[in-house]
């Protein structure tokens, strides 16, 4: 048995571990769920579920694009046969009247905040995004609320037969990939729901990505670019650029936030060669000179930014399809910023204040106080992100200490996956002075056989965990070299006081969410409270003294990010009524 198959172990049974060891080695073919995808489908949401995760070939399928890079037309031109063999022709998704969205950062809050600030008129959205938190049908959404399980199963079943009676010998791929089969099945929804619009977000990039089959959305929408998905898109943020303004049509209107010279001039070379008329929209604090100001649904001043594209993307759909409530708009005249056309600054109606202000969006900077816990969700995932999530959770957290209270905990449950660099993202967590730092792979629980909605076929736990016990590594190598603060930020904060540290490295790996929910709460959520702790799971001394520091803490502040997959897994426990 190898050394890094030893240490397994004890995050397997004994649910934490503490100390730095090596993580290399051989994993373990053992996959994730026991639950084989059934011979003879049945008509239950779970069946439909476990049968989409058949087609989690996600990894080929990146594989396949990489290696695509220089043909992104035949990747474009598989979509469109795959729609074909569905029934559609390209022609009929003209009828959606399309806000197609990417960005490498507040994509899907900007189409969140777009989606609401349409629903306020009255008009009936479908909304398209990924990845889902809790429950796949969350991708595909009709005025804002997830598709019902019997929706959901309805349409998976039609389109999953019509692709199988529509399969030939000629084709080397019967079925499309899970990402490619919810898009066909979402413009399969909203047709037969006659929505009025809908929002879709881009899955990964712009040009290679298979949304980009629409060839007439009403208006695009590019948010902040940064680094993110390298090995497909580029290597630096001025190649990444170019791939997201693949999603540029000719005559069709675009914006795009404030970004740096180099991605914003690939982003105006970009739209001019197709003749796409692309404006940068002005901050949010333009649109609010003369009036009140706007209040955001969403946390954090980055939200900001997202919320300025949304007012100009609903704005110009408006202007477009619908113009009821558009008379009182008194729009700027045109002017230039960096070579780039302005966006009209405009005071936004009643109705688009009204959207900002109710738009909900879970994962993102969302906060869950229960009692003497606090938690706070954020799926950043990227450099850029995750700076904008650290800045939002030290201006989150309380100030001053109450009086008679004791010390405060703050705890880090953290994962990351794919080719993000958590080096990189660890790093900018360490001016948070967490207490504690908590690692476990993106399960609920160890087994995923009665949830279909988590299971992920493309790894098997023993890889998963390996990359858990690395990150423990990169956190403990990170805490001896205590960096300083960000530029510009100032030493610390005046938070309430910490807990003493009880260990130079008060690290632990678990084996599943369910496991670290347990230790870091202590039974003090008033709504987690499962049946009790697993065998073991105080084994380690860190693990021990650091349960009687949570039991005694006056208050446990709990960050949760680094994936949006382990937002949604620990989302899934904290909040039961999302699974229902």
């Amino acid at each position: 048995m190898s050394q890094a198959r030893r240490h397994l172990r004890p995050a397997l049974f004994l649910a934490a571990v503490s100390a730095r060891v090596p993580t290399t080695g051989v994993a373990a073919r053992r996959g994730l769920s026991a639950w084989p995808a059934p011979q003879e489908p049945g008509m239950e949401y779970q069946d439909a579920v476990r049968t989409l995760n058949t087609l989690q070939t996600n990894a080929g399928y990146l594989e396949q694009v990489k290696r695509q890079r220089g043909d992104p037309q035949t990747q474009l031109e598989a979509m469109k046969l795959f729609l074909a063999r569905s029934g559609l022709q390209v022609e009929d998704l003209d009828q959606l009247n399309i806000i197609h969205v990417t960005g490498t950062k507040g994509k899907g809050s900007t189409c969140a905040f777009t989606e609401r600030i349409l629903r306020s008129y009255g008009l009936k959205t479908g909304f398209f995004s990924s990845p889902h938190l809790v429950q796949v049908r969350e991708r595909i959404r009709i005025n804002g609320q997830p598709i019902s399980p019997e929706l959901f199963t309805k349409h998976f079943w039609h389109l999953y037969h019509r692709l199988e009676e529509t399969k030939d010998g000629s084709s080397c791929v019967s079925m499309p990939a899970y990402f490619r089969f919810l898009t066909l099945m979402a413009f399969h929804v909203f047709l037969q729901e006659k929505v009025d619009l809908a929002v879709v977000e881009v899955g990964i990039g712009g040009a290679y990505d298979c949304t980009n089959i629409i060839r007439k959305p009403t208006v695009c929408g590019i948010s902040s670019l940064g680094i993110d998905h390298t090995s497909i898109l580029g290597e630096t943020v001025e190649e990444i650029a170019w791939q997201k303004g693949g999603i540029f049509k000719r005559g069709v209107p675009a914006f795009t936030v404030l970004q740096p010279d180099g991605p914003l001039a690939v982003l105006r070379d970009r739209a001019q060669q197709i003749s796409c008329p692309l404006y940068l929209c002005p901050p949010l604090e333009a649109l609010e000179e003369g009036g009140p100001p706007l209040t955001l649904g969403l946390e954090g001043e980055h939200q900001r930014s997202n919320a300025a594209l949304a007012l100009q993307l609903a704005r110009c759909w408006l202007q477009q399809k619908d113009h009821r409530g558009l008379g009182e708009l008194k729009a700027s005249r045109p002017s230039l910023l960096r070579q780039m056309p302005l966006a009209p600054v405009f005071q936004p109606t009643t109705h688009m204040r009204h959207g900002l202000r109710d738009t909900e969006w879970l994962g993102r900077t969302q906060v869950l106080r229960r009692g003497p816990v606090t938690w706070y969700l954020d799926g950043a995932h990227t450099a850029s992100s995750m700076q904008a999530c650290v800045r939002w959770f030290r201006q989150a957290l309380p100030r001053r200490p109450r009086p008679g209270r004791g010390p405060e905990v703050h705890v880090l449950l953290f994962n990351s996956t794919g080719d993000r660099d958590p080096v990189t993202l660890l790093k900018l967590l360490q001016p948070c002075q967490f207490d504690y730092a908590v690692f476990c792979p993106n399960l609920t629980e160890v087994s995923t056989a009665g949830n279909a909605d988590q299971q992920n076929f493309m790894v098997t736990l023993d890889q998963v965990l390996l990359r858990c016990l690395a990150h423990q590594e990169h956190w403990s190598g990170l805490e001896e070299e205590r960096p300083g603060p960000e530029p510009g930020e100032p030493a610390s904060l005046p938070l309430a006081p910490h807990a003493p540290k009880t260990h130079s490295a008060s690290s632990l790996v678990f084996s599943c969410i369910s496991h670290a929910l347990q230790w870091i709460s202590q039974g003090r959520d008033p709504v987690f409270q499962p049946p009790g702790p697993p065998p073991g799971l105080l084994a380690h001394p860190v693990a021990s003294s650091g349960a009687s520091v949570l039991r005694e803490a006056a208050a446990i502040h709990v960050l949760v990010t680094g994936s949006l997959h382990l937002v949604g897994g620990v989302l899934k426990l904290l909040e039961p009524a999302l699974s229902q």
